[in-house]
C-alpha cells in the first residue's frame, strides 16, 4: 500500500504469553456485574497469536546524526480472533516506563487461548493502535472483548522510545511512525486476509475498522483521510516529507475498505505542533466515534477532542464524554507492579472514575457502533441514536424500584440510555452530528 517490500516472520508466542490460573485476578475483558448491556462478552471463545510484520527500508527519525537511518522496521503484532471454544485463559507479560527510568514489568490476566482453533466464518478486521509508550497488552480488554463478538483484532506494538513524551526529540518517533505503521499493518493484514493466509483467512478485508487511543488516535484519523500538515516534515526530520499534504505519497496513507473509526482521546495538536493541514479531519468521510474525558489535560477537551468532533463535518460522528475523567480512559486498571508509586499508577488510573466502569461503557458503545457500521446490524442503532445528550436527564417511569439490575429498553418507554441500568447511567454525555453534504 505504501510502496515498500515486506517480510513476514513468526515469533514465539511464549515470549509474550504465559499460561496461568487467571481466576485469582479477573481478566480486564470480563465486564463487571454493573456493566451496560453490550459490554457483555460475545458467544465466541478468544484465540490469540503473535506475529511480526517487517517493512523493508524505513526511515527512523530517532536514529542517525545527519539524517535518519534507513533500516527494516520490525513490528510485533498481537492477533486476537474468534475461537471455536473457550479456553482456560492466559497471562500477558508487558512493561511500561516507570518513574525510575526503566520499564516496570507486569502481568495482565487474559481470557484468550494461544493457538486456539478459529471459529467458523469470516469476521471484520479491526486494527487496534495503542498510545505513546503503551503496549497492546494494556488494551487487551478491548481486543479480547471484540474477538469474542466476531472480530479479528490486529494490535501492533509500535516500540516507542522509553523516555518521556515531554521530549520533542522523542515525539518525532511516534509522530512519524504512527500513520506509516498503521497504514502498513492494515494493508498487510488485508493482503493476508484476501490471500487466505493462516489466521488471517478468518478476516474479511472488505470490512475494516480502525481503533486508536491517544497517539494511536492521531494515527487512525490520519489513516482515515486527514491530511498531514507540511510542518510535520521538519518535526520528523524529513521522515514524513513524502506523506504530508501535497507530498508524492500522501494518498498512500489512507486505509482501503474502511467502514468505521474509533478515536479514543486523540490529540488535537501535540504541544502546539499542528498535526493536519486543511481541511483537517473534515476530509474524513468514514463514520467516527470519539471518546474522551472532559478533564483530559493531555490532549484537551474544548479545544481538543470536542473540536475534532465538531470539525469532522463530512462524516456521521458520535462523541462520548466521561465528565471529570482524564486521559487514561482506555488503559486497563493498574497492575500490582505499577501501584508502588504515584507516577507509575498514574499511567493507568483515573482520579474520579472506576477503571472497570470506564472500560465497560466504552465496550458497550464501541460494540454498538461497530456492529452497526461494520457488520450492518441496523438494530444496534437503538443504542446510539436519539439518546438524551446528558445521561443524567434520562427518565423511566415504569422502572422497578430498589437496586434494579435490568437494562433500560430505550425509547419510547424510557429515555434512560438503552442498555444501561437505571442507577448506573450518570456522569456522561453522548452526542451525534450527521454528515454535511
Amino acid at each position: 500500500m505504501i510502496g515498500r517490500k515486506w517480510i513476514a516472520a513468526a515469533t514465539c508466542a511464549a515470549a509474550i504469553f504465559a499460561f496461568g490460573d487467571t481466576r485469582a485476578q479477573q481478566a480486564p475483558a470480563q465486564p463487571s456485574v454493573d456493566a451496560p448491556e453490550l459490554a457483555a462478552l460475545g458467544s465466541h471463545g478468544v484465540g490469540v497469536a503473535t506475529l511480526e510484520f517487517v517493512q523493508a527500508a524505513q526511515a527512523d527519525a530517532l536514529q542517525g546524526i545527519d539524517k535518519p537511518v534507513i533500516a527494516d522496521r520490525h513490528i510485533p503484532v498481537t492477533l486476537w480472533y474468534p475461537a471455536a471454544a473457550k479456553g482456560a485463559g492466559i497471562r500477558y507479560r508487558a512493561g511500561l516506563p516507570g518513574e525510575k527510568g526503566g520499564d516496570v514489568a507486569f502481568e495482565v490476566p487474559g481470557l484468550a487461548t494461544p493457538g486456539a482453533a478459529v471459529a467458523q466464518g469470516r469476521f471484520p478486521l479491526v486494527i487496534l493502535a495503542h498510545g505513546y509508550s503503551n503496549t497492546p497488552e494494556v488494551l487487551s480488554w478491548l481486543g479480547e472483548n471484540l474477538a469474542s463478538k466476531g472480530y479479528v483484532v490486529v494490535a501492533p506494538a509500535f516500540r516507542d522510545p522509553p523516555i518521556t513524551i515531554r521530549t520533542a526529540a522523542a515525539a518525532a518517533g511516534p509522530l512519524s511512525r504512527r500513520p506509516l505503521d498503521i497504514a502498513f499493518v492494515a494493508a498487510e493484514a488485508q493482503r493476508r486476509a484476501r490471500a487466505g493466509q493462516g489466521l488471517f483467512a478468518a478476516a474479511d478485508a472488505a470490512r475494516t475498522a480502525l481503533i486508536g487511543y491517544s497517539m494511536g488516535g492521531y494515527g487512525v484519523l490520519t489513516a482515515a483521510g486527514a491530511p498531514l500538515h507540511p510542518g510535520l516534515a521538519a518535526a520528523t526530520r524529513g521522515v514524513l516529507s513524502p506523506y504530508v499534504a501535497g507530498g508524492a505519497q500522501a494518498d498512500t496513507l489512507k486505509v482501503a475498505d474502511l467502514k468505521a473509526v474509533v478515536a479514543i482521546a486523540p490529540p488535537y495538536n501535540l504541544r502546539g505542533v499542528q498535526l493536519w493541514a486543511e481541511p483537517g479531519v473534515a476530509a474524513i468521510r468514514t463514520p467516527t466515534l470519539f471518546i474522551v474525558g472532559s478533564q483530559d489535560h493531555v490532549v484537551g477537551y474544548d479545544p481538543g477532542v470536542r473540536s475534532l468532533f465538531e470539525q469532522e463535518v463530512h462524516a456521521p460522528r458520535y462523541l462520548l464524554t466521561f465528565r471529570e475523567a482524564a486521559h487514561s480512559i482506555a488503559l486497563i486498571g493498574a497492575p500490582p507492579a505499577m501501584r508502588e508509586s504515584f507516577w507509575d499508577m498514574d499511567w493507568f488510573e483515573d482520579a474520579v472514575w472506576r477503571k472497570d466502569r470506564l472500560m465497560a461503557v466504552q465496550a458497550h458503545f464501541i460494540t454498538a457502533f461497530l456492529d452497526r457500521t461494520v457488520k450492518g446490524e441496523a438494530a444496534k442503532g437503538a443504542y446510539l441514536d436519539g439518546l438524551v445528550p446528558n445521561s443524567n436527564d434520562g427518565k423511566w417511569a415504569g422502572a422497578p424500584g430498589g437496586r434494579y439490575a435490568g437494562f433500560s429498553p430505550g425509547a419510547p418507554a424510557s429515555t434512560i440510555w438503552k442498555g444501561f441500568q437505571p442507577s448506573r447511567v450518570s456522569g456522561m454525555n453522548f452526542e451525534f452530528r450527521p454528515a454535511q453534504p
